[in-house]
């Protein structure tokens, strides 16, 4: 079952299996980062989202199907997983996340978080508990309304342009002297003007699958991203 993998990591596969990894946001982006995580058999999830599958979810979210829509996220997600590989521990928060509830993300000891929520406080507050608490983490900026998927990247948050999510999360980070280096996938390419937010299935599955990149590369130490670490 796993005999590529090992081909690629041989004794560090093992160690790449073992870690627990949060994501929070199974939308576009997350949907991505949590069926290559899966595929890459790590053992332990931590999925979150409060939303149920829209038809309007079906042109981007890997896990989407027209039998499912109204599902729960994670209770799709969960069956999906479990048929990809049975032995993964899988924790459910089918909950909007708050300040006043991030504890539910952290009452497990967690090796790596991916934020790809949509939520600007959320994102700062899941951000500052990492730093805090010295868990590695990186935070997926906005995807809308872009479609050159090559101009995506990994970065720091303070070395972003164009992006104006991460625009507003730099002047928030600033007011409130959050202090740490902030790991990100944004885009270069400036987002169309239009009323409403647009997305594609290969822009959104470009950073999802970075984010998965950033933490299995972070764990092998086979790639070190510049002004990240």
């Amino acid at each position: 079952m796993k005999e590529r993998l090992e081909l690629l990591l041989d004794d560090k596969l093992d160690i790449v299996i073992n870690k627990t990894v949060l994501i929070i946001g199974l939308g576009g982006v997350g949907s991505y980062a949590l069926e290559t995580l899966a595929r890459t058999y790590i053992n332990n999830l931590i999925i979150v989202d409060s939303d149920k599958i829209d038809i309007s979810n079906l042109n981007r979210q890997i896990m989407t199907n027209i039998d499912n829509i109204g599902k729960y996220k994670t209770h799709v997600w969960c069956e999906r997983i479990k048929k990809i590989n049975p032995n993964c521990n899988i924790k459910m928060i089918t909950e909007f996340i708050t300040k006043d509830n991030l504890d539910l993300l952290f009452e497990d000891k967690v090796d790596y978080v991916i934020d790809a929520c949509d939520t600007l406080e959320t994102k700062k507050e899941i951000i500052k508990y990492c730093l805090n608490n010295k868990i590695k983490f990186i935070s997926s900026m906005g995807m809308a309304n872009r479609i050159d998927a090559t101009k995506i990247k990994i970065s720091n948050l303070d070395k972003t342009c164009y992006d104006p999510l991460a625009k507003k999360l730099r002047n928030i980070i600033k007011k409130e002297k959050i202090e740490g280096k902030i790991p990100v996938v944004y885009s270069e390419e400036q987002p169309k003007k239009i009323k409403k937010l647009g997305s594609i299935a290969h822009v959104v599955a470009t950073s999802g699958i970075l984010c998965t990149n950033y933490i299995i590369n972070d764990i092998i130490k086979e790639v070190n991203y510049e002004g990240t670490n």
